[in-house]
């Protein structure tokens, strides 16, 4: 409706009332937040911060105005507004996939729009107005824009309406090339997942099974120990924000790697600790810092092995605390470097 009486406005039927509508058609279509517009001077980043142990990116004052006190900037002014590059949309603040191009569309409000938004990167809450829903970086709580539903400008009948000072950008044709893998078995993969998820340079962190024999193999038949498998956390990374080296050390810091077959409370071949390399560097890497323990009195009994399929679990085990709202009952960082 709102539009309707807006384009009457601009064929001329009144300049004082477009003065007057304008403020509250973007209030309602658009992704203003309750704070006022934004504005986009470019100024001196604010420091780096750290908050449940994340690691957040800097922020320019106007960036900090949007993610943080969830405002808004200028409709049709967005870096990212008509950007029509193949590739994932990230978390400006800490570097979390929330958006693929492919669901990217053009609608015309003056914000980037997607009608889709990757699994369980972005979540849904009550505006403070009482009346919109708010979208958030489900990894971060970084203010993103606003979602609207039953629309009709796409098949799907959802419009992630999102402030581009929210957003960071990773071309497709860069992703290809950058990302990595790391595999690490550290007793239950719950925890394991749960620190890793909250590194910056980190893309996914998924929980599976790996180094047995067994092909296919559910929860069930891995708790029996006979698979031969660990339970393990598959890392997709970007060695240019985090390196190899980075993530061994958390590994090491966030399980005993002196105790064997179990982690605290949970007991089995399944919970051993490995590095499961994927190439001689990472191979390497874990044996210098195992090396570096052992010189500090740590006996060290994680094993080193080539890296073969892994088999991701099912899904109720995925982002399993984060899910639940829980924090790891025995991964429990220790500064050990």
């Amino acid at each position: 409706m709102l539009v309707g009486i807006m384009k009457g406005v601009l064929r001329g039927k009144g300049i004082t009332t477009a003065v007057f509508l304008f403020p509250l058609f973007l209030f309602f279509c658009g992704c203003a937040g309750h704070n006022s517009l934004s504005s986009l001077s470019e100024k001196p980043r604010s420091t780096v911060k750290k908050e449940h142990g994340m690691h957040f990116n800097e922020l320019t004052p106007d960036e900090e105005r949007v993610i943080v006190n969830k405002g808004t900037e200028r409709p049709f002014t967005g870096k990212y507004y008509l950007n029509k590059e193949n590739g994932t949309y990230l978390c400006r603040r800490c570097d979390a996939p929330l958006f693929r191009s492919t669901d990217k569309f053009e609608s015309g409000t003056g914000w980037p729009s997607f009608d889709d938004a990757i699994e369980g990167a972005v979540k849904q809450i009550p505006d403070a107005d009482g009346s919109r829903t708010e979208i958030v970086c489900a990894r971060c709580g970084g203010h993103l824009g606003h979602v609207f539903f039953r629309e009709r400008m796409t098949a799907k009948n959802v419009r992630h309406c999102v402030n581009s000072l929210s957003l960071g950008f990773l071309p497709a044709a860069k992703a290809a090339k950058v990302t990595q893998k790391a595999i690490f078995a550290g007793g239950c993969f719950w925890g394991v997942e749960y620190h890793f998820n909250k590194l910056k340079g980190v893309f996914s962190a998924k929980s599976g099974y790996t180094g047995g024999l067994t092909d296919h193999p559910t929860y069930k038949q891995v708790c029996t120990g006979r698979t031969g498998h660990a339970e393990a956390v598959e890392i997709e990374f970007d060695p240019a924000l985090v390196s190899y080296e980075t993530l061994a050390k958390l590994f090491f810091e966030i399980h005993d790697p002196t105790e064997i077959n179990r982690q605290g409370p949970d007991i089995g071949t399944q919970y051993r600790s490995a590095v499961f390399y994927t190439d001689d560097e990472q191979k390497k890497v874990a044996e210098k810092l195992i090396g570096e323990l052992k010189a500090k009195g740590y006996k060290v009994v994680t094993t080193v092995e080539h890296a073969a399929t892994f088999w991701e679990a099912e899904e109720y085990h995925q982002d399993y605390y984060e899910r639940n709202g829980h924090q790891p009952y025995c991964h429990i960082y220790q500064k050990r470097f």
